[in-house]
């Protein structure tokens, strides 16, 4: 089954490919020649998510798939959350995302959060909502070189490696992405498995 996912990012491309083995073949938006930025500017993860499936789907009509994931902290009510990607700027800089969580972080009792994942599928017409979401908190420096994003700075619950120090393996055994995109694994692998039962009749 040919699916389009709603990226160009290499890293999450692995991260999914690793969890979706060789059931499907996945399509990045450079696959199929699509060039034009996608909006995200909807309010939560979900609306972001389905906003950039419905797009793609518009314009191509395939079977698509697109994530929205935040980093969500409790001494900052959820922050930085929908904006995780440009917390610190429209450039997306994961350093400087760092950066300015740790400083916000700095004198807060709490440092713990969340990561969450929400994808969005549109298959055969039809609007499917998957989410993963793994507990953690985050640590006061650096730690790791893998990964990518918070990953260096976010421990996940009973785990004394943070992200950034798992490979990807081990981080796709608990992380929120790979949570997610199991559900999504599963819905599709039953839907596939359906479709090649039901019988077709020519007219």
């Amino acid at each position: 089954m040919e699916i389009v996912f709603a990226s160009n990012n290499l890293n999450k491309i692995r991260e999914i490919n690793n969890v979706l083995g060789n059931s499907f073949k996945l399509l990045s938006l450079k696959d199929i020649c699509m060039e034009e930025d996608i909006p995200e500017n909807e309010a939560t993860l979900e609306g972001n998510a389905l906003l950039k499936a419905r797009f793609i789907h518009n314009a191509t009509g395939m079977n698509v798939f697109a994530d929205d994931t935040g980093l969500e902290t409790e001494a900052l009510n959820g922050d930085p959350g929908v904006h995780s990607a440009r917390f610190a700027g429209e450039n997306k800089d994961s350093e400087a995302n760092i950066d300015k969580l740790l400083a916000l972080l700095e004198k807060k009792t709490s440092r713990k959060a969340r990561f969450r994942t929400v994808i969005a599928l549109i298959l055969d017409g039809k609007e499917h909502l998957f989410e993963g979401i793994v507990e953690g908190e985050i640590i006061t420096e650096r730690r790791g070189k893998m990964g990518f994003g918070y990953d260096p700075v976010f421990l996940p619950e009973g785990r004394k490696l943070t992200f950034a120090e798992m490979d990807l393996d081990e981080k796709n055994k608990i992380s929120h992405r790979a949570r997610a995109f199991a559900g999504l694994k599963a819905f599709l692998s039953e839907y596939a498995s359906e479709k090649k039962s039901t019988p077709y009749y020519n007219k």
